[in-house]
Order: C-alpha cells, then sequence, then structure tokens
C-alpha cells in the first residue's frame, strides 16, 4: 500500500491549525487579564484622586451615630476625624463624651472611661479656654470619680455661661458622685428646665432622683431620656436599677429584654437577667443564663461568682465548688486589689467544700484566703478556731488565727 503523502501534509497542517486555536483561547485569556489589571489600576488611580472624607461630615456622622445610639461607629468616625485634624474640638467633645457612655455598656468597656478623660486633658492644654471643651473635661472628670475636680471645671464654665448644658450636667453629677444628693438634685433639675430635650439632662436628673430615693421620679426621667434616644443602651440597665428599686420585676426583664434586642451578646445583660432569675427562683434561667456569660466572657470573675452560687443554692456543692474556685483564681491571676475583690469566692468555695467533706480543699482555701486578707482592712470575717476547720483537724493545719474577711 502506498502512502499519500499529499494527503499525509494536509493532514499535518490540519491538525496545526487546531493547535493554533488553542493558543488563541490563551491569547484571549491574556488579554482579558491585562483588561482586568488595568481596570483595577483605573479604580485604585480613581480612589487615590478622590478626595478624603471632609472632617465635618466625619463630625456629623459621629453625632448622628451618637442620637441613634451607635456608639461604636460614632467613637470610629470621631476618631478618623481626628486623624484628619487632632485639634478638632468637636470631634474631640463627641468622642469622650460617646466613650463614657459605652463604658457602661457592658462589663469590658470600663476602660473607655480612662481614654475619654485622657483625650480631654491632652486637648484642654492647648485649648484652655474653650468652653465646650471645659465642659467636656468635667463630665470625663466625673465619670473617672473625681467630683471635686469635675465641679470646679463645670462651674468655670457657668460662670461665664449659666446655660451650658453639659457643664450644668457635668456639675449635677459631680455632686452625685460626692454623695451630695440634694445639690446634684437642684442642679439636674435646672438642666431639664434649661434643656428638656438633651438626654443627658434626663438621665441626670433620674441619677439624682434615685439617689435621693424616688424612683417612680427617676423610671419617669429615665424614660424621658430614652424617648430622646431609645438606642442608648446604657440608659436600659438604669431603667431596671429603678425598677428594681420599684420592686417591679416585669419592667427590670424587659429593659434587660431590651439591650439583648439591641445588642445580641451583651454579657452584663445576661449576667443581671442570671441574678434577677435566682431572685426569682428560676433556677434552670439563672443556669443558662449565667452559663451564657461564662461562655462569653471566660475571664469575667463575676460571672463565675453568680454560677457558682446559683449552683450553692440549689445544692450543686461540687459544681459550685469548681465555679467559685475559678472565680477566685482569676481574681489573684488579674492582680485585683484585695480591698476590691469579691471574697465571696473564696468564702462559698469553702463552705461548699466543708459541706462535702473536702477537708483538703477547704483547708487550702481557708488558708490561702487569710494569708490574702492579713494586711487587708476587711469589714468581714472568716475563722475557724486554731486546731483548723472542724472536722479536718487530720487534715494541713491551718495558719495561725488572723482576722481576714468574706
Amino acid at each position: 500500500m502506498r502512502i499519500k503523502r499529499n494527503q499525509s501534509r494536509l493532514s499535518f497542517r490540519h491538525r496545526r491549525r487546531r493547535g493554533g486555536c488553542m493558543s488563541l483561547a490563551v491569547i484571549i485569556g491574556l488579554i482579558a487579564g491585562i483588561l482586568l489589571i488595568s481596570w483595577s489600576w483605573v479604580e485604585r488611580r480613581i480612589t487615590a484622586l478622590s478626595p478624603p472624607p471632609d472632617e465635618s461630615d466625619l463630625v456629623n456622622g459621629a453625632l448622628e451615630a451618637f442620637e441613634r445610639g451607635d456608639l461604636d461607629n460614632a467613637i470610629v468616625m470621631a476618631r478618623e476625624a481626628l486623624v484628619n485634624n487632632p485639634s478638632q474640638i468637636d470631634a474631640v467633645i463627641l468622642l469622650s463624651r460617646a466613650l463614657i457612655y459605652r463604658s457602661y455598656q457592658d462589663y469590658d468597656t470600663e476602660s473607655d472611661r480612662a481614654a475619654a478623660l485622657e483625650l480631654t486633658t491632652e486637648l484642654i492644654q492647648r485649648y484652655p479656654t474653650n468652653p465646650d471643651l471645659r465642659a467636656a473635661h468635667a463630665f470625663a472628670l466625673q465619670a473617672n470619680r473625681q467630683p471635686a475636680a469635675a465641679a470646679d471645671a463645670a462651674r468655670r464654665v457657668l460662670e461665664e455661661n449659666p446655660d451650658h448644658g453639659l457643664a450644668r450636667v457635668s456639675l449635677a453629677l459631680a455632686y452625685a458622685v460626692a454623695g451630695s444628693n440634694e445639690f446634684a438634685l437642684r442642679e439636674s433639675l435646672q438642666a431639664v428646665r434649661a434643656h428638656p430635650s438633651m438626654m443627658d439632662a434626663q438621665r441626670a436628673l433620674a441619677i439624682s432622683y434615685g439617689d435621693n430615693g424616688n424612683y417612680e421620679s427617676a423610671v419617669h426621667s429615665v424614660e424621658s431620656a430614652i424617648s430622646l434616644n431609645g438606642r442608648m443602651i446604657p440608659l436600659y440597665f438604669e431603667r431596671a436599677l429603678y425598677a428594681l428599686q420599684l420592686g417591679d420585676i416585669d419592667s427590670a426583664t424587659y429593659a434587660y429584654m431590651q439591650v439583648l434586642a439591641l445588642d445580641s451578646e451583651n454579657v452584663k445583660a445576661r449576667l443581671r437577667l442570671c441574678e434577677l432569675s435566682s431572685l426569682l427562683r428560676e433556677r434552670d434561667a439563672a443556669i443558662d443564663y449565667c452559663t451564657a456569660v461564662t461562655e462569653r466572657a471566660p475571664r469575667w470573675a463575676d460571672g463565675w461568682y453568680q454560677l457558682g452560687r446559683e449552683y450553692f443554692l440549689q445544692g450543686n456543692f461540687e459544681a459550685a465548688q469548681t465555679n467559685l474556685h475559678q472565680c477566685s483564681t482569676l481574681q489573684v491571676m488579674q492582680e485585683i486589689p484585695i480591698e476590691e475583690r469579691r471574697l465571696e469566692c473564696w468564702y462559698l468555695q469553702g463552705q461548699a467544700a466543708e459541706i462535702r467533706g473536702d477537708c483538703p480543699a477547704l483547708v487550702a482555701t481557708y488558708n490561702e484566703f487569710r494569708a490574702m486578707t492579713a494586711n487587708s482592712d476587711i469589714a468581714q470575717t472568716w475563722t475557724y478556731p486554731p486546731e483548723g476547720p472542724p472536722g479536718c483537724t487530720n487534715s494541713a493545719p491551718a495558719t495561725s488565727n488572723q482576722t481576714g474577711g468574706s
């Protein structure tokens, strides 16, 4: 059989043309990639040429966020405005207020108060005569429990402008921190009369009424504050507090639920609901809420204390001992000052161990407690006879009989 070379050559050429089609697809892909890269470059150039947000826009946006209770975004935008202009006084005032209100929002936000004071202190050195900044500084001082300095700063502003709302509120709150409740009520009433639509003034009046034992008026005032800013979470905690003083469990529960509706992960609201459920002897609900607290905030000693206490009240002393031990351990690890520690974590832990007959744990807890409180000014005491806890005389001896507290 003869090979038809002309036909073979045609077949070869045909196959090469097919190979050319594949190359064309690769080329098309390369062109598409180049176009995509080029478009990305154009977008970056457009973004680079676009002017940054105006400082006033950022401050206005932060104010709008604050007024709808969105403190996180208010803080972000105010800080961005300060990055563009560190001397933007309006941004500093708004940022300090947002930080202070956020500091009351959950269990781990207390440091915001110190940040607010640091912020106003730094800027007031450059602008010592600005009345709005001085009023914001007074507001930060009282929030950080420096009532004398706060009152002095607020009075200086009011001497120049008796109608300055934030200065009047700061003075009222400074009196409240100092325990001068009648003076606080006088100043907060004046603040509300001059600025009835000012949330801070209504809140200050609620605090003053509460400190004076007029909880019904406190409820009315804090509800007025809520009507002005219905998404400000700290107001609901205060609403619940006044309701509890009146024995209105339903309103307190509703207020805490409102917090969770606004912030589904709020830990402090869950702890309050645990405490409330315990008060109502709703044991299962209390355990559920407190367990949720320890899951979301495993380094918060208060959650472990409340969970351990609830188990103790239910008679589950082994679980109580375990959770209370976690509470005491966290406080030592975090170097919380002894006077500020929740000493019940040691005392109830020891009681649970004693009930269970766990002498080694009881003696260890008792010795730790007494060594810890030996040189501290603690009002209450926890002492056993010199030979140690009853029923544990054969265990390791307790330390010398020194007064401690629980």
